[in-house]
């Protein structure tokens, strides 16, 4: 090229954006990351085993006609509270409902807690991580004061105090105060990541070259934060579920008509000496989807996280 042609020659500024060829190298690069992501995946038997879990749960949310053709409503006092048998497998609750169909349409609420306050504390989390951790100064000492008073307040006192003055607890109110509570956790998490990769080769290469704080954060450095905080939302979820369940248990979650494993916990309550398969069954299925989404949330983790491997 000659000196006339040259951009710099003509007193024309120097684009300082990535050339489409580094565009497409880090396509490459993070293309690669996921792949070797989902590899080490296929080999964790622990994510096979919770991913056969999760997608064996969440077919009974979604689809419970496929586990169960009863109708969990369809209740008949006189067989209230029989033992389970070939006719009824988990028997029948106190008010002579199917267990087994009380349980199946049960993984609806109480999943779909998890996951809406799971999805609403993420985006919150990392929102005002990836603010606090690239900007610093003022904005990181305010964000992190307003999540170092909610987090003062245990996440289970400050539900229970909220949900036992609402008149209607479903689903989205039950998990609208459990998001109130819970984010600050997830948003320290995201905000130490997002420490951690700021001063990188790759994001002072990116602010010498004229970027902004938008694209730096949106191109750079949110790639680069999220694997512990994604691996940690899976894990999040079953702890919500778990939660619920405990709320419900303590008479301030969800509500009849609902149907949810906390509530049917609650009801076995009273129970628990006399026809003790009311409280084991819902206890089994809450405990293997927490385990489920606990285990799966570690795999991801470390399968996205390449500094906790060892």
């Amino acid at each position: 090229m000659s000196e006339t042609h040259r951009p710099e020659a003509r007193g024309e500024p120097i684009d300082s954006t990535i050339t489409p060829a580094g565009e497409s190298t880090k396509k490459v690069e993070e293309a690669s990351l996921l792949a070797d992501a989902w590899r080490s995946l296929r080999k964790n038997p622990w994510f096979i085993i919770s991913a056969v879990l999760l997608v064996l749960f969440l077919g009974m949310a979604i689809f419970p006609q496929l586990f169960t053709n009863t109708d969990p409503r369809e209740c008949l006092l006189g067989r209230s509270r029989q033992s389970p048998s070939a006719e009824h497998w988990f028997g029948t609750d106190v008010q002579g409902c199917d267990y087994y169909s009380r349980v199946i349409h049960g993984a609806r609420n109480s999943i779909a807690v998890g996951f809406i306050v799971a999805i609403g504390t993420f985006i919150i989390a990392v929102v005002l991580g990836l603010v606090a951790g690239y900007f610093g100064s003022w904005v990181d000492a305010v964000i992190s004061r307003i999540t170092d008073m909610v987090f003062a307040v245990p996440y289970i006192l400050g539900a229970l105090v909220f949900l036992n003055v609402l008149e209607s607890r479903g689903v989205r109110e039950v998990a609208f105060v459990l998001i109130i509570f819970m984010w600050p956790t997830m948003t320290r998490l995201m905000r130490g990541s997002v420490i951690s990769v700021v001063n990188s080769e790759f994001v002072l290469a990116a602010r010498a070259l004229g970027a902004g704080p938008i694209t730096i954060m949106r191109r750079h450095i949110l790639p680069n934060s999220l694997g512990p905080v994604i691996g940690y939302a899976t894990v999040f979820t079953g702890i919500i579920i778990g939660a619920e369940a405990t709320l419900t248990f303590l008479g301030v979650g969800l509500q009849l008509p609902a149907i949810s494993w906390g509530l049917q916990l609650s009801d076995a309550q009273p129970f628990l000496q006399t026809v003790p398969h009311l409280l084991l069954f819902p206890v089994i299925f809450v405990g293997l989807t927490v385990f489920a989404f606990m285990t799966m949330g570690d795999a991801i983790r470390d399968a996205l996280d390449p500094k906790s491997k060892k």
